[in-house]
């Protein structure tokens, strides 16, 4: 999977409707504005990763995480489905890519140093023991050096299991 990210503020938060009456209010749609003239539709569903379960409102400035290879409609504003989406603050940078045996992203961008106080888990919550390399990662850390790749050493991992 490779993922794309867009943030901004969001200026709309309105139920989408799917075609199956049982999924009423399941799922949202999240207009946000990049303050550029740039708008970009998220469709929220129940599976969409929220970094730190946040309740995401209007005004929020967020960064949603989609599949740049999946099909998505040829309309505007562009509408792609959120699969992470994270409230921006100046203390954490989020992350969300592939990260090879070496801990570094698909865009060479970071590398990340474990420590023992990096949490390591699943989307539920629950602990996960096994190797991350090789993995789609949700990756949540604070500063990082100016080397290229950027290293940091993350405060959290969320491993994306498919």
């Amino acid at each position: 999977m490779e993922f794309h990210s867009f943030s901004g503020i969001v200026m709309m938060i309105d139920d989408f409707s799917t075609d199956q009456d049982n999924e009423a209010g399941c799922y949202k749609l999240f207009m946000v504005d990049s303050g550029y003239g740039n708008i970009v539709n998220f469709v929220v569903g129940p599976t969409t990763y929220f970094v730190d379960h946040v309740m995401v409102e209007i005004g929020d400035q967020v960064t949603g995480f989609y599949d740049a290879n999946a099909p998505a409609p040829l309309i505007y504003p562009p509408q792609f489905r959120a699969l992470v989406m994270s409230r921006d603050s100046p203390y954490q940078n989020v992350k969300v890519d592939y990260f090879n045996r070496r801990l570094e992203s698909s865009d060479g961008t970071l590398r990340l140093n474990l420590s023992p106080q990096t949490q390591i888990i699943l989307q539920n919550g629950q602990s996960f023991n096994g190797d991350i390399g090789g993995r789609d990662l949700i990756v949540v850390y604070g500063a990082s050096t100016r080397s290229i790749p950027a290293q940091t050493t993350p405060y959290k991992i969320i491993v994306l299991c498919s």
